[in-house]
């Protein structure tokens, strides 16, 4: 029927139309002629007529028995699908099945009258009918149900696909993952003798090997410290539940007081070999920002980070720093004019590398150069008051002035931040175009990724101490004690008077600024408080109570000063006897504020970041939007418990 139809339905209307042409043409030759080719013309439209009438009736009752079959509860039919099939009820209980479902699902027991979500793995079928299928598992197979409603019922098909999601896991687990690792601080052996360095090193390596080894995994030297290994994605997963001991195997090596240490840059769900070397390469570079002994793993664009217990080895070469000096100097000449800008809330380690570079940029490379800068919230008001009394009131401008002054060909220069979401002003940095970052803080995510020059050191002890060496390589003749008392209070703000994160480049720029004018007892000054950031001071210490190792006090007050006051009674917490780490809980612009402190015992950055912020090893802050001060208690308390617990159970 339905191959006549669409064969000769088309050259009956091309006859038919033919027919009807040469009637009207024979007209008025012969009348008797044009008659019968009309007539015949008429016969053969009405043949297509009837035919098509014929074949819309059989396709209306085809599709309707089917749509009865199908939709309906018709059991002889269901019967007949060769995968299981059962019909619920309003309720949800089982009114009817198939013998495949009985056999498949019941062991071959009669299911009526039970709740059909029992078969569906926890979803619930009001949840999940008339949807794209979801997936179950009943007695180790898996299927797809499909759940269809009709009138007050529901028919439920199971689709088996154990086979191919079986392959589907093993396609997966068999995926290769690439971690290409590094021996951080090879160096610090290599100063020893060429004896000890070949010891430590062979030793790494063997250990590295053995890691390889355990797995089947492919191991290979790339270069001097440098090595790649390939492992299954199911391995992988298994060293993520233990937390990658490898890093403690190589901590356990200790030469000459010196203890090995490794990063390692690892990529899970890459398609291809290259791309997942590649995402493994940015992963290792993550890690390293980070302060290193640590494993970065890069899946989908997100991190994951483990270890990372150990302070980052100081880098006594300034090499770097002399070629970094020069890049900023090229992008320098290159400008027309210059902005500084730090971090909201800035302290005295963000305006004093600020005001050292200001000078700079202004005096030797000539250059319109302003600090840009938020009075009102900054944390180094005297040091602000104090540049402007003795240089110029004009020094610092307001984000909404530097805004509107930028160019195409404005350098803009970051300092003591490299986050994104952490700038004095995002507008200010998506508007220019030419941007170096000078920071020293751990790495995170959400850095900033098109600067022309990033100089990153996370062993330095500040920005000001960074800042100090590069003002070194250039031309430093106009550096004055102004300026050299601003990077001295930078340098002395984050390394608490000279205790933590305290290398030989440290003292080294602490003389280089001492040199050049700065006087200590000037700095000093700028670190007195007001009487009633003292008391707000003291009474926060004095509520704290000891957890774990870990001072955790909760401001009750809501002062101006409160940020400073809480940064200050954090570092006065660590002098508390059996205390690790500080924390102080304060509420400030209607958000939970957690400002965080060690002496390196305890990495802080880690728990800070736990809550979706960021810092270093000893000095670490975070922001909780919507939430309580009892809440917010809580929380740190149950990461305080999820660091300590991993740091013991490796």
């Amino acid at each position: 029927m339905r191959k006549k139809h669409w064969t000769l339905t088309p050259w009956f209307i091309i006859f038919a139309a033919v027919m009807m042409l040469m009637a009207f043409a024979s007209f008025e030759y012969n009348i008797v002629l044009c008659y019968v080719e009309l007539g015949i013309s008429v016969a053969a439209f009405a043949v297509v007529f009837v035919l098509s009438l014929r074949f819309r009736s059989y396709i209306n009752n085809t599709v309707k028995s089917a749509a009865e079959k199908i939709k309906g509860l018709n059991p002889e039919h269901l019967e007949k699908y060769k995968y299981p099939v059962a019909v619920s009820g309003s309720q949800g209980d089982i009114l009817w099945c198939n013998a495949r479902f009985r056999k498949a699902m019941c062991g071959g027991k009669s299911p009526e009258g039970e709740n059909i979500n029992s078969y569906l793995s926890g979803f619930d079928i009001e949840d999940i009918k008339d949807g794209e299928g979801e997936d179950v598992a009943v007695d180790g197979r898996e299927y797809t149900v499909f759940c269809l409603s009709v009138g007050d019922g529901v028919i439920c098909h199971f689709i088996e696909n154990t086979y191919y999601k079986s392959m589907v896991r093993e396609y997966q687990a068999s995926l290769p993952c690439v971690a290409i690792i590094t021996f951080d601080n090879a160096e610090d052996f290599s100063s020893d003798s060429d004896e000890a360095y070949s010891e430590v090193s062979l030793t790494v390596e063997t250990n590295l090997q053995k890691w390889a080894a355990e797995y089947g995994a492919l191991y290979k030297k790339i270069g001097t410290n440098r090595y790649i290994i390939i492992f299954r994605d199911s391995d992988v997963e298994k060293m993520i539940a233990q937390k990658f001991p490898i890093l403690k195997e190589i901590r356990s090596i200790n030469v000459n007081n010196h203890i090995a240490t490794i990063s390692v840059g690892l990529c899970r769900g890459s398609k291809s070999l290259k791309d997942s070397e590649i995402n493994a390469r940015k992963a290792l570079e993550m890690a390293l920002g980070r302060g290193g002994d640590q494993v970065a793993v890069i899946k989908d664009n997100s991190y994951e980070f483990f270890g990372g217990t150990a302070a980052a080895a100081e880098k006594v070469s300034k090499v770097r720093m002399r070629v970094i000096a020069n890049s900023i100097s090229r992008a320098a000449a290159d400008c027309d004019k210059v902005f500084i800008m730090g971090h909201r809330f800035s302290d005295l380690d963000c305006v004093g590398s600020a005001v050292g570079l200001q000078c700079i940029m202004e005096k030797s490379f000539r250059r319109y150069c302003k600090i840009v800068i938020d009075k009102e919230t900054s944390m180094a008001k005297q040091l602000v008051s104090y540049v402007e009394d003795r240089i110029d009131t004009g020094i610092f401008i307001t984000p909404d002035e530097a805004i509107r002054g930028v160019t195409p060909k404005t350098l803009l220069i970051i300092v003591d931040t490299h986050l994104k979401n952490s700038l004095e002003s995002a507008q200010l940095y998506e508007k220019c175009k030419r941007v170096v970052v000078i920071d020293h803080h751990r790495k995170a995510v959400n850095y900033i990724d098109n600067a022309l020059v990033f100089c990153h050191e996370p062993s330095a002890s500040s920005a000001a101490e960074m800042c100090s060496e590069i003002i070194g390589c250039l031309d430093d003749k106009p550096l004055g004690y102004v300026q050299a008392d601003a990077l001295l209070a930078g340098i002395m703000l984050d390394t608490k008077n000279f205790v933590l994160k305290t290398g030989v480049r440290t003292f080294e720029a602490a003389a280089y600024l001492r040199k050049k004018g700065a006087n200590t007892l000037t700095v000093k000054g700028m670190f007195s408080d007001s009487i009633d950031t003292y008391r707000e001071k003291v009474e926060i210490v004095c509520s704290s109570n000891i957890y774990r190792g870990c001072a955790v006090s909760v401001s009750k007050k809501h002062t101006d000063d409160i940020r400073l006051a809480a940064a200050q009674a954090a570092d006065e917490m660590l002098t508390l006897q059996g205390v690790d780490a500080s924390f102080v809980i304060f509420e400030d612009n209607n958000r939970m504020n957690i400002s965080a402190r060690s002496y390196g015992k305890l990495n802080v950055q880690i728990i800070m970041e736990q809550l979706g912020g960021g810092g270093h090893q000893t000095m670490a802050a975070a922001q909780l939007e919507n939430t309580t001060k009892e809440l917010a208690y809580q929380k740190l308390l149950s990461v305080i418990d999820s660091v300590l617990d991993d740091i013991e159970s490796t």
